[in-house]
């Protein structure tokens, strides 16, 4: 199921909306540990979050994004 809509929140929080028409809220504080999102605890590069492909990306180095499987994001986020 794809992402159409994401805003970055407070906190690390996805605000995500789904294609369904589903709002669900993701905790990307668990992530913030490992590879390569450590680079994500920088508010302002968290806040670079956009749609790409039907998940959420971000840029990373060089040529290529950093992304979620939307599968991830569905079931590891609640209901808005």
């Amino acid at each position: 199921m794809d992402i159409i809509k994401v805003e970055p929140r407070d906190g690390f929080f996805l605000l995500l909306k789904f294609e369904n028409g589903e709002s669900r809220v993701f905790d990307m504080k668990p992530y913030l540990e490992k590879p390569p999102f450590i680079r994500l605890k920088d508010a302002r590069q968290f806040c670079r979050a956009r749609i790409s492909n039907g998940t959420v990306s971000w840029p990373g180095d060089k040529d290529s994004d950093m992304d979620l499987a939307a599968e991830t994001l569905y079931d590891h986020s609640v209901p808005a």
